[in-house]
């Protein structure tokens, strides 16, 4: 027979896990924009950028590949790409996402910092820069995640305590 307090302590803590779940809006991935405009042929790509008008092109969640790994993976950061040609002066915007595969070496993580200077796009020199950022559509912040991953501590840990006392 299970005791009042027992009961007491098991609503509670179930009554927070529930609220925690109904309240947060619920994310899996890191939402990033998806596009590219070479010369301002993509208006809703191009900078300045207006989030109200580019609904379109959000990839919610954002899944990108991993080096030495075949699939897709949830992103860790959004990647704005821009620059000028060197060759035409064409002006190129990319924003998509991408994942830090976990080296140990920060200059073969694109996402770890920003850089800035020449590069090869499409076979074509560059010179611009690439900026990551890890907050969804790289405009907000999202506390969600960690309200999350506690929501799912106390729900493991009130299971955890009545298989141990109730059962």
């Amino acid at each position: 027979m299970i005791g009042q307090r027992k009961w007491t302590f098991l609503f509670g803590s179930m009554s927070l896990t529930v609220f925690l779940f109904l309240a947060l809006k619920v994310t899996w991935g890191l939402d990033c924009f998806k596009c590219v405009s070479i010369d301002g042929d993509n208006p809703a790509c191009e900078d300045p950028f207006h989030n109200n008008y580019t609904i379109d092109i959000l990839e919610s969640p954002c899944w990108t590949g991993r080096k030495h790994r075949n699939g897709l993976f949830p992103a860790t950061a959004c990647i704005k790409l821009s620059g000028k040609y060197g060759d035409t002066g064409e002006t190129m915007i990319v924003r998509g996402c991408a994942l830090d595969s976990g080296s140990l070496t920060i200059d073969t993580e694109i996402v770890r910092m920003s850089h800035c200077g020449g590069f090869y796009f499409d076979d074509r020199y560059v010179k611009g820069c690439l900026q990551s950022c890890t907050d969804d559509a790289c405009n907000v912040g999202n506390p969600v995640k960690i309200l999350k991953s506690f929501s799912m501590i106390v729900t493991m840990t009130t299971f955890l305590v009545f298989i141990r006392f109730c059962a």
